[in-house]
């Protein structure tokens, strides 16, 4: 298991269409990433609960992802968030 904390700076946090790029970008990866904020958990690979957390720009989100190569995707999935866009 791998994690990492990331803030998210997109301008509508992940909201609506970020959320949906961040579900694309994570629904091939064969094993479990997850998304943690205030202690509440979701799984990444789910539109509505990317949804349900609610989050917002400048708020600070924790990462886990288990399975292969779960370091280097973690990397890759932080720079995503870093880029996101709307």
């Amino acid at each position: 298991m791998a994690e990492k904390k990331v803030t998210v700076i997109n301008e509508t946090g992940l909201h609506a269409r970020p959320a949906a790029s961040l579900v694309q970008f994570v629904k091939n990866y064969p094993g479990e990433v997850k998304i943690v904020k205030d202690g509440k958990e979701a799984n990444a690979k789910s539109i509505f609960n990317v949804m349900s957390l609610g989050i917002s720009k400048g708020t600070e989100i924790k990462l886990i992802v288990e399975g292969e190569n779960e370091e280097e995707y973690l990397d890759k999935l932080v720079e995503f968030i870093e880029n996101l866009s709307e």
